[in-house]
């Protein structure tokens, strides 16, 4: 293997030498692997966001952060209220210390709705997510007769949808899609005894989860654009229309929208309550590619060099944190410090060793740490069980991740 070998996976956002310097200091007697949370970054990152979000609440996004102690530190701030869950076990378990949860995503589990059904308190504190008849049968079967009243969401459908719906542009995700749809649904939730519909949700995953200066060809960057700026219009008027059609029916606690990459869209539409975010807190890869913001990098993942094949290549130990999604280079992860390092082609994040090339391998040294970013946020907690939080130019804490905690809900 030689350097020819090689291909370029550096990240857009420039290697800043004194955050690295000071985080380096700060861990220099750690051993990796190991998490790390720039606090500084952290906190810049939650008042852009609340900058961006121009005075409407943000929910967190809880499978961004997969750590109790940083969503404490983000929900202690005045921008953010309420959680936005992934599954109702993690709801469940977070609302022994939390209240206004949103299951952002339907459950299946009965087990989980039984204990939900039991339990007042959790029932006050948590609201599921539901986008047809079959979700509203499957909890009444699990929970059979019961006194507490369920909370429901309805998912309205955000993608564009062009050419009498034979083109889907966004995330397949509810079929209610129409305001018509939404009222309807909306009528068999308020019939049903034992529930009450609190809310609807959109999440415009086109606009808020695609960098809109992803680098490559020109026209497709145009063409992205041009999508997501027709997306963000037409999902203005039909969201408008789909929250007063079921305002119609019953009223509604809040309608929550967009996600970080769409802030600038989503909190000007009047209908919108509410923003949903949590990876821009991180500041993983995946932002580094758009226009309108660019949170600085806050979460970092270290791995040691372990072997010198040759005088040009240096190899950690681990790397093949891939994030999920499309197959992609966008989702393997970031070399942020030293800047000029590349992977190979043949074997790019290997699960146990990643031989990297580029001038700086070449003085790497067996022992010497690598810092990495992940492609997304709250994936890097599932590899590591804790997060050392570093201030200023030292390690002010260590805190547990989910996984840390013994948690693991997906």
């Amino acid at each position: 293997m030689t350097p020819t070998t090689s291909t370029t996976h550096t990240t857009s956002v420039p290697a800043q030498r004194g955050q690295f310097d000071r985080l380096r200091a700060a861990t220099a007697g750690l051993e990796p692997p190991f998490g790390v949370i720039d606090l500084d970054a952290f906190d810049a990152n939650a008042l852009d966001l609340e900058r961006r979000a121009l005075g409407k609440p943000i929910r967190l996004a809880s499978k961004s952060l997969r750590s109790r102690a940083l969503m404490r530190r983000a929900l202690d701030r005045p921008g953010f209220q309420g959680i936005l869950g992934f599954t109702l076990p993690e709801a469940l378990w977070l609302a022994e210390e939390f209240d206004d949860i949103v299951v952002g995503y339907p459950t299946a589990d009965r087990t989980a709705l039984r204990e939900l059904a039991g339990d007042e308190r959790f029932a006050s504190r948590i609201t599921l997510m539901v986008d047809s008849v079959e979700h509203l049968d499957l909890i009444d079967a699990a929970t059979g007769p019961r006194n507490t009243r369920i909370r429901v969401c309805l998912e309205l459908d955000a993608a564009l949808r062009l050419a009498g719906g034979r083109l889907h542009l966004g995330p397949r995700r509810s079929p209610v899609h129409t305001p018509q749809e939404a009222a309807e649904f909306a009528r068999e939730v308020v019939s049903r005894p034992g529930f009450e519909l609190t809310g609807i949700m959109g999440y415009e995953g086109q606009i808020a989860g695609l960098g809109d200066n992803q680098p490559g060809s020109r026209l497709k960057r145009a063409v992205l654009r041009a999508m997501q700026r027709a997306s963000a219009e037409e999902l203005r008027e039909r969201r408008d229309a789909a929250v007063e059609a079921v305002r119609a029916v019953t009223p509604l606690r809040f309608v929550n929208g967009g996600g970080t990459g769409s802030f600038e869209t989503t909190t000007r539409e009047d209908a919108v309550t509410e923003l949903a975010a949590g990876s821009g807190l991180y500041g993983p890869g995946l932002f580094d590619f758009y226009r309108t913001f660019r949170p600085t990098p806050a979460a970092f993942f270290v791995l040691p060099v372990v072997r010198r094949p040759s005088a040009q290549i240096a190899t950690l130990l681990g790397g093949g944190w891939v994030a999920s999604g499309p197959l992609g280079k966008d989702r393997l992860p970031t070399l942020a410090w030293p800047p000029g390092l590349r992977v190979t082609a043949t074997e790019a994040f290997g699960e146990v060793q990643t031989p990297l090339v580029g001038k700086p391998a070449q003085v790497l040294r067996i022992g010497d740490r690598v810092w990495l970013r992940h492609a997304k946020a709250g994936e890097l907690c599932e590899r590591v069980g804790e997060l050392h939080l570093v201030g200023g130019g030292e390690v002010v804490e260590t805190v547990p991740t989910y996984r840390g905690e013994g948690r693991h809900f997906l």
